[in-house]
């Protein structure tokens, strides 16, 4: 039985590739700051009858990292997945961004990728296979006013990805970037209806996307129909970004 780690696993994109892979009979631990990880790692469970457990952690503490990495070993004995998935905004025009509002983006979102992806490496190394999904963002590839710092995160994430994927693919370890898109969570479902209907405009399918819709393909990204595909970046926007 495979295992993996979600970064970022309490809600949301997370918790929507949490039970996503559960159906596929993985175990799951799920990693986050907030205490609704408790909660989902149980609805995980109880849903598709695998072992899933919560671990609060902050991705953007090493230390931190390496010893939720032991103890997820200690409980499941191997790691054969990591979803970097964890993610915050801080948006602001550059002009008026504070230091702290840009560190702390790249910290949990660029710096926590290499971090959990780092700490499990040797693992999936060891074992000789491994699937790493790096969660990015399409403003990674376009860019956004008033995100620059979210926006450099996460094309951050894309070169990482494709680094990585070069180092470890003899080892039979491949490492893949999904860019979501306008996808309805609770970040972008509290912005104002005007903000959402003139996103939606741009998007040619003519609406958001859901969890499930990027739960979806990380399933696909961790089978072996998938395992000729290495250091690519797809792209789940409904035509936003072509």
């Amino acid at each position: 039985m495979k295992v993996a780690i979600i970064t970022g696993g309490a809600k949301g994109i997370g918790k929507a590739i949490g039970l996503k892979l559960a159906s596929l009979n993985i175990d799951i631990a799920l990693w986050d700051i907030i205490d609704e990880g408790d909660e989902s790692a149980r609805e995980v469970s109880s849903t598709h009858k695998v072992t899933a457990r919560f671990y609060k952690v902050d991705v953007s503490n090493y230390n931190e990292v390496v010893d939720a990495v032991k103890k997820v070993l200690d409980d499941f004995k191997k790691i054969h997945i990591i979803v970097n998935n964890a993610g915050i905004t801080r948006d602001g025009l550059l002009l008026r961004m504070k230091p702290e509002e840009w560190h702390s983006v790249l910290n949990v979102n660029l710096t926590g990728c290499f971090n959990c992806t780092k700490a499990v490496l040797k693992t999936m190394i060891a074992q000789r296979w491994g699937r790493i999904i790096n969660i990015s963002s399409v403003v990674g590839i376009t860019g956004n006013p008033g995100q620059s710092n979210y926006a450099a995160s996460k094309a951050g994430i894309i070169a990482f990805t494709k680094s990585v994927a070069k180092e470890v693919a003899k080892r039979n370890i491949t490492a893949n970037t999904i860019a979501p898109g306008f996808i309805e969570t609770d970040m972008t479902l509290s912005l104002p209806d005007e903000v959402k209907e003139a996103y939606q405009k741009q998007i040619p399918v003519q609406r958001m996307g859901k969890p499930i819709d990027i739960a979806n393909i990380a399933a696909f990204l961790v089978s072996e129909y998938a395992s000729y595909i290495t250091g690519q970046v797809i792209n789940v926007d409904g035509g936003l970004v072509m």
